[in-house]
């Protein structure tokens, strides 16, 4: 095989999953987005979210910032030479990762250090497996850190939270997927998929979960009980009212595929594997010869251009109706330096927009200053929650390819800490957070705003400017840059006066969760 031809054909499948969403996804969000009620948060997010969409298209950019862990999976005629064939993929990931295609997510485990490339022990992963058919069929999933840690395997029976025992049985496999639906919220980016491995062990339960979302949307499984399954799943997560983002609305699920192997008979899992709105999986037909592309997978049926649903015109529209407003009504304009009198007047359901100064800061910022200074004057400011994917240009100025923003809840253990000591009055990022950063806010004078999750072109335009960045030795995602916004919308979701959105959401839902207690499959 010409194997620079196959690296090429890699790279092309790369940049591709990053910036196109596949027609069975977009159909997907397409139907979302005309079951949701006007007016609504869920309508402002989903708004925003097919505007992403048709932005990442036209500028060939990431559709998330998170661009995830590559995970790619090859059917090989048996004379494939596998060694080679990988060495290209890799050599594919460095170039994406160059070019601003991939964000370079690969970290060492002991260190922290970031490879800077995404090549490191075990990245990217590379399954092979041979078959009798003359191509190669390549596939790959970029699945993100926010939906990957809403991952979820239970061992049956189990207790459930509102569901009570789930035994070994398909009841109990029900119980287990309802529940994962409901501990997810809105921190994978809902409305998302999920995949489902029935039996295996621990590793390979999970494996079958991912393998899951390989399949198509559309298809249809073709195991009875498991069909069955998966259409209660779709006819009934919908009901827990958690929504897009998990503010609430009338579409939590976009997809269910469910997967079944054996197991020992002392050990009954079900894993779950979540994914994001932003469901990135392509694959090819490649040539096993020449190396080129046959055919791209997953592009069957009606094509969705959000190009004419949606715009800049119609995204505002819908946030403005999101904060019963007015369309004409502006929402309310932070600047920083942010006074604690400006917080104090906020409420849960304002729509904000910042406009000026704002410093990101994730995993590592948070614990780098929990005991040391900031390396600027954080009073008044707001933090982003965010790993931008940058590129620098030839004059040596960075530039924001893609900015949206990351899941809130692992910086609990830092964050109302971290409020206080250097006076920050404002925190922004997605699934919101917990009770010690609630009671943070309230004391403090604080906010947290929730922007749209996987909405990274959305954001990146908002960003006019990269004015600096500290803090360098973290790798680029960890890093605080320092960002000139303009327009930067968000939604607040927990105020200064005790309320969280979030944790109304996750109390109604765990309501509605145990109306579908009692048996359904005997």
């Amino acid at each position: 095989m010409n194997m620079e031809k196959f690296q090429e054909s890699m790279y092309h499948l790369i940049v591709q999953t990053s910036t196109n969403l596949p027609k069975d996804v977009r159909r997907a969000i397409k139907g979302a987005k005309q079951r949701e009620n006007a007016g609504t948060r869920s309508a402002m997010s989903l708004a925003t979210i097919t505007n992403n969409i048709k932005m990442a298209d036209e500028n060939v950019s990431p559709i998330c910032q998170d661009t995830g862990l590559p995970t790619f999976k090859l059917k090989v005629p048996v004379e494939a030479n596998q060694l080679q064939m990988k060495e290209a993929i890799k050599a594919a990931i460095v170039q994406a990762t160059k070019d601003g295609k991939l964000r370079p997510n690969s970290v060492d485990s002991l260190t922290g250090d970031n490879s800077g490339d995404n090549l490191g022990l075990g990245l990217p992963v590379i399954k092979f497996e041979q078959w009798e058919k003359d191509f190669i069929d390549a596939r790959l999933i970029l699945k993100g850190g926010g939906c990957e840690n809403k991952n979820i395997q239970y061992s049956l029976p189990c207790e459930l939270e509102g569901l009570g025992r789930a035994g070994r049985d398909l009841d109990g496999i029900r119980k287990c997927v309802m529940h994962s639906v409901y501990q997810a919220q809105g921190q994978g980016c809902s409305a998302g998929f999920i995949g489902v491995g029935i039996g295996g062990d621990r590793s390979s339960g999970y494996d079958l979960a991912k393998e899951q979302l390989f399949r198509s949307v559309d298809d249809v499984n073709p195991n009875e009980e498991l069909r069955m399954l998966e259409e209660y799943i779709m006819d009934n997560a919908n009901e827990l009212g958690i929504g897009t983002m998990g503010f609430g609305g009338e579409t939590t699920l976009l997809g269910c595929k469910v997967g079944v192997m054996n197991r020992i008979p002392a050990s009954f899992f079900v894993s779950v594997a979540y994914n994001c709105w932003a469901f990135r999986r392509l694959g090819v037909q490649v040539n096993p010869e020449t190396g080129e592309i046959k055919d791209w997978l997953y592009q069957e049926g009606e094509d969705i251009d959000f190009a004419d649903e949606s715009g800049e015109d119609a995204a505002a529209a819908e946030i403005a109706a999101a904060a019963e407003a007015p369309i004409s009504q502006e929402a309310i304009t932070l600047t920083a330096p942010i006074t604690e009198e400006q917080i104090r007047q906020l409420k849960v359901g304002d729509v904000v927009k910042i406009t000026g100064r704002m410093y990101t800061g994730r995993d590592a910022i948070h614990k780098y200053l929990m005991d040391n200074d900031a390396p600027v004057d954080l009073n008044g400011q707001v933090i982003y929650h965010c790993g931008p994917v940058m590129l620098k240009d030839e004059a040596g100025n960075w530039h924001v390819k893609a900015a949206g923003p990351t899941t809130s809840i692992r910086e609990e253990p830092y964050q109302g800490d971290i409020m206080k000591k250097f006076g920050i009055r404002a925190v922004i990022g997605k699934g919101g957070m917990g009770a010690k950063t609630l009671a943070a806010l309230k004391e403090h004078g604080g906010v947290y705003l929730n922007a749209i999750g996987g909405a990274a072109q959305y954001y990146a335009e908002c960003v006019k400017s990269v004015d600096g960045v500290d803090l360098m030795n973290f790798g680029i995602p960890e890093a605080m840059w320092h960002l000139q916004v303009e327009d930067f919308t968000a939604v607040v979701t927990m105020d200064s006066h005790g309320n969280s959105l979030h944790e109304d959401v996750e109390k109604s839902s765990l309501e509605k969760l145990a109306q579908f207690k009692e048996p359904v499959f005997k």
